[in-house]
């Protein structure tokens, strides 16, 4: 559903709205009046003839105004931010060795027992869960974070029993009023902010004010804490995915959003610094469709992936509507959202003691027996408020006197209300408690509090509409929250989670991958109020849920990989997490949508995470840097341009003479996208693997799944290899007996033996065909 992006306190809620306002209301302000602060994209940093030029550029256009540059950019890439006015931007967009020059864009965030569901889903046996940490000797992790800070007290972050920190790195800690030094430690090994323009100084340090940097950064490699809890809530010990990593966090979100221009900032530090993996939990809105060259998240990912850096980003939370993934360039990897097997149950208890089950967070204080009167939204309106706005109780909707004392129920049947604005209205008109009918929410717990709130779905709703309708004077109570371990059927698709295709191209399946991403327990600020029950500190911790939540997840296993094989590039790390995912929930049936149909690689990319078989995965696809060079020439880059861009190509590399978008199927992808598709026709295409088995000689059959009304061929059909590192060449080729493709298809292909299964998902679309 659109426009909802985390879940926790209104507070937070009201952060977001003012977020996506922001967005829309500052680039638009930008394009229309023309001043502001522009970002200059000049390309690779490894042509001195780049460098050049933008010093020149600084020199001659700010002699006399130092203070309008914002951010310089020369590690990773070349380039600056600065305040500029609309005719400055349009010179400069002419000059020579200038890629892009773009508004600055405002983009949005994106919102331990995790741990233990994923240990639960894999095959692969293990002893303790998050898998175990490499062995003393290895190569040591580190992971970059961009977010909104961190809260450098909280035990998720002690280094206890951790070692001396890399001699490789280089980066730093900086200080500010509330931040010192001393605040980082073997755990939290690094700490920068980046001043935006309008951002008040008060924000000027790398402390976390919102939370949600810190709930990522301890998820990903927080320390084990145990007994910790929201308040007796989703109990357990908090851990991070590689609690033996070392966190480097770069603050580029503050309460007004997240500047493109601190973020292209921060991963041209991170390169510098010496970061392995680098995790981003934000990104534009959907509806932005932001191209390629002037996307800060793509460019700084390019160049992270240049210089051998994985970069792991949320796929964002616009579902469940299709196309509107993002962070979908083929060099990161994008990551949905899924249930786990825990339910934060709060039941509805009506007369006779009939039990409805419900979901929500909440500590109300009020009778265990069904004794508060009952009554509908709609029979509780006010004088002058709509019959459907009273049925969802929106603000203003319903009449004190008829709420006073009651619990409401309420029913989003539009489409567009949440359980926390219902029980606002009801708290606020004197009534006991709100139940909420939402089909899709009714998987993802929210937190209201102590007043008692719940969710329901549209079937649970039939059984207290009959009864509040056959009963003179129908009764309720709402209980307080309890948690329900080994929750059936689990993983689902979370509602939020955005889905494929991607805007970018058919071609490469988007998202790639799908990890715990609701009601995930993990560090938080240790002084938010907001969160906080009356008479109670502040909690420590905090569950919510989003894309935000599972990017990290991700990151977790990535660093885990890294430490066990340092050599591998990122693109075989993500091979290896690709390939290796799960298909099927814990009751042996397929990975279901909130609605309860089948899940489709649009929604789980390749499956859900697998956090010990992607260590062993037996073959990677290695995605090439010509690879991601030839995706720019079928995407519409012309050679000159790709040269200033790359500090990757090879001396005699040109363009295809045919480059066109269709071709962007054969870039060396763990998935294969297969769109333009036009019936009656064969298209193959190709795909290399690497053996990493540790076997040296290893032979493997493919098995194929193919969609309905086609022919999937693969040749050959057996791989053998002779030692570990040989790469194998195989083709796919797709035909189809009908001629019409009126809905995109999917298939997958195995390859496996006795010790491992490589799995590739496989789309087939036309020009022409829907998602659905």
């Amino acid at each position: 559903m659109k426009g909802l992006f985390f879940f926790f306190s209104p507070f937070s809620l009201m952060f977001l709205y003012l977020l996506c306002i922001s967005f829309t209301a500052e680039t638009e302000a930008g394009l229309r009046n023309g001043d502001g602060v522009y970002i200059v994209y000049m390309g690779s940093a490894s042509s001195a003839a780049n460098a050049y030029r933008a010093q020149i550029l600084i020199n001659t256009m700010f002699k006399r105004r130092a203070n309008d540059i914002v951010h310089t950019y020369k590690h990773g890439f070349t380039g600056f931010a600065a305040r500029l006015s609309a005719e400055e931007a349009k010179v400069i967009a002419k000059k020579t060795g200038v890629v892009s020059v773009f508004p600055d864009p405002n983009y949005q965030l994106h919102t331990t027992h995790s741990w233990d569901f994923l240990k639960y889903q894999t095959a692969v046996k293990i002893d303790s869960s998050p898998p175990s940490s490499p062995e003393a000797g290895s190569y040591d992790s580190i992971i970059g974070i961009l977010d909104t800070g961190i809260w450098p007290e909280s035990e998720s972050f002690n280094d206890k029993d951790m070692g001396p920190i890399p001699s490789r790195w280089k980066g730093t800690c900086m200080e500010a009023k509330d931040f010192n030094s001393s605040n980082c430690n073997r755990k939290i090994i690094g700490a920068r902010f980046y001043k935006s323009p309008d951002d008040d100084s008060e924000y000027f340090t790398t402390r976390d004010v919102i939370g949600h940097g810190t709930h990522t950064s301890s998820t990903a490699a927080g320390s084990a804490v145990e007994n910790a809890s929201y308040y007796g809530v989703a109990s357990g010990t908090a851990k991070g995915g590689s609690p033996n990593a070392r966190i480097a966090m770069y603050k580029v979100c503050n309460p007004g959003g997240c500047a493109g221009s601190s973020i292209l900032a921060a991963f041209d530090d991170a390169i510098a610094d010496g970061v392995d993996v680098l995790s981003l939990s934000l990104g534009a809105p959907s509806y932005a469709h932001i191209e390629l060259n002037t996307d800060p998240i793509a460019i700084g990912a390019f160049h992270a992936v240049e210089q051998g850096i994985l970069v792991v980003c949320s796929a964002g939370n616009d579902g469940p509507n299709g196309g509107t993934v993002v962070n979908t360039a083929p060099w990161i990897m994008t990551v949905a959202a899924n249930t786990i097997d825990r339910d934060l149950e709060s039941d509805v208890v009506l007369g006779g003691s009939k039990v409805i089950k419900g979901e929500g967070i909440h500590f109300g204080n009020v009778s265990k027996s069904p004794v508060y009167p009952l009554i509908h939204g709609k029979s509780a309106k006010s004088a002058d408020a709509s019959e459907s706005s009273a049925r969802t109780c929106d603000y203003g909707s319903l009449d004190q006197e008829k709420v006073k004392g009651k619990i409401v129920l309420c029913e989003n049947f539009d489409g567009s209300s949440y359980a926390s604005s219902a029980s606002d209205e009801v708290k606020s008109k004197g009534g006991i408690g709100c139940i909420f009918v939402d089909d899709r929410t009714r998987a993802v717990a929210s937190a209201y509090g102590t007043f008692p709130t719940t969710v329901i779905d549209s079937k649970e709703a039939a059984e207290i509409f009959s009864y509040v309708n056959s009963t003179k004077d129908p009764v309720a109570t709402i209980l307080p929250t309890v948690t329900v371990e080994k929750f059936t059927p689990a993983p689902s698709v979370a509602y939020f989670s955005s889905r494929g295709p991607s805007s970018i191209t058919r071609s490469i399946l988007k998202p790639d991958i799908t990890a715990p991403g609701v009601a995930i327990l993990a560090a938080w600020t240790g002084k938010d109020t907001s969160i906080s029950l009356e008479g109670k500190p502040p909690s420590q911790f905090n569950v919510i849920s989003g894309t935000s939540m599972a990017a990290p997840h991700v990151t977790a296993v990535a660093s885990l990989i890294k430490s066990l094989h340092p050599t591998w590039s990122p693109s075989a790390i993500r091979s290896a997490i690709m390939t290796t995912a799960t298909q099927t929930n814990n009751d042996k049936g397929l990975i279901t949508t909130e609605t309860g149909a089948t899940a489709t690689p649009y929604d789980t990319g390749s499956g859900e995470l697998s956090t010990t078989a992607s260590m062993q995965p037996g073959l990677v696809y290695e995605t090439t840097a010509v690879d991601y060079l030839n995706f720019l020439c079928y995407y519409g880059y012309n050679i000159s341009t790709i040269k200033t861009i790359s500090k990757s190509v090879p001396e005699n590399f040109t363009c295809p003479e045919d480059s066109k978008l269709d071709l962007i199927s054969t870039v060396n992808y763990p998935s294969i996208g297969i769109s333009g598709y036009k019936g009656n026709e064969n298209k193959t295409v190709s795909r290399t693997v690497t053996n990493v088995g540790g076997d040296g000689v290893a032979v493997y059959m493919v098995s194929v799944e193919t969609p309905p009304g086609f022919s999937i061929q693969v040749t050959p059909e057996k791989l053998q290899f002779t030692k570990d590192g040989e790469k194998l060449t195989y083709q796919v080729t797709v035909s189809a007996g009908d001629g019409s493709l009126k809905k995109d298809v999917f298939g997958a292909l195995t390859w496996s033996n006795a010790k491992y299964k490589v799995r590739s998902p496989i789309v087939i679309s036309s020009e022409t065909s829907t998602t659905n």
